[in-house]
């Protein structure tokens, strides 16, 4: 990724979306521009047009953390959007030889977290990477998405399910919110990893293979799973609306495990116990 580009893109997106009355600001006559001038946002976050020109072109370089936080402050940014926003500005900082060479560990599944996967028979479970890969399931997790399992096409990421998998629009009732949600995390990692070969090369397949990944790209919207609740169309047992947690490890892997769980007495936990009932008979581990 382009940090200087991204950088960029970011900020123009996030000042077209704030308009005057939104950030207090007295409007007089017609307007070019659909949200605020960058005069405006300098005046908001106290720094100097030029000085603001200079970051909106891509240069983050030595920007100090308060700047970032009246920036931040200025373009009303949500805490996913400012922690992106720092990340960007770190980027900016070592050489890209530097950053590339800190990368060249892949993170691995410890036994232990495998175990706490495999030890949950009732709920779907997996490991997933910051790229939307899946790197382990519990056979429930495998059966919930086992159309993604069964295209071999999708290598286990989710992000690919959603955009190249046509049965994706099915499974996911909710399919454009899921599917902004994980353009939107795609692109906090690229924030953090912006020297990641296989993540630039997994957004640049989606987007030469998506037009509407492409479109989604295009938005710097950004996201972080944590919890939500999950509409599914499962091809055996119909619909299913699960509580989803996602918990990241506490370590530096940047892996997370995420559970469903579906409350008691439901149609969905019916549908679970159904769905691990064929799971079981059927054997399916793959």
């Amino acid at each position: 990724m382009d940090t200087r580009d991204a950088v960029s893109a970011f900020l123009r997106s996030r000042r077209d979306k704030i308009t005057p009355v939104q950030a207090g600001l007295p409007t007089y006559g017609q307007r070019r521009v659909p949200g605020l001038r960058r005069g405006e946002v300098a005046a908001l976050a106290g720094v100097s047009v030029e000085y603001y020109t200079r970051l909106e072109r891509g240069n983050l370089k030595g920007v100090s953390d308060s700047v970032l936080d009246a920036l931040a402050h200025a373009l009303r940014l949500d805490d996913t959007e400012r922690t992106y926003l720092y990340d960007l500005a770190r980027a900016a900082g070592p050489a890209p030889g530097a950053r590339a060479r800190q990368r060249t560990v892949r993170p691995t599944v410890r036994p232990s977290v495998a175990r706490i996967v495999e030890g949950m028979p009732e709920l779907p479970a997996y490991v997933m990477n910051n790229r939307l890969d899946t790197l382990a399931a519990n056979p429930l997790g495998r059966a919930l998405y086992s159309e993604m399992f069964a295209d071999p096409t999708c290598g286990a990421n989710v992000a690919r399910f959603a955009f190249l998998n046509p049965a994706a629009k099915r499974f996911y009732t909710d399919w454009e919110r899921m599917a902004r949600f994980a353009v939107g995390a795609l692109r906090v990692e690229a924030g953090k990893s912006p020297y990641d070969r296989e993540l630039s090369n997994l957004i640049g397949e989606l987007s030469t293979r998506s037009d509407t990944f492409r479109v989604m790209w295009g938005s710097h919207d950004v996201h972080v799973f944590r919890e939500s609740t999950k509409r599914l169309n499962h091809p055996l047992v119909g619909d299913l609306e699960l509580d989803q947690e996602t918990m990241s490890l506490p370590d530096e892997s940047g892996l997370s495990v995420v559970v469903y769980s579906a409350p008691p007495e439901t149609a969905a936990e019916d549908h679970l116990k159904l769905l691990a009932s064929w799971s079981a008979t059927t054997g399916l581990v793959t």
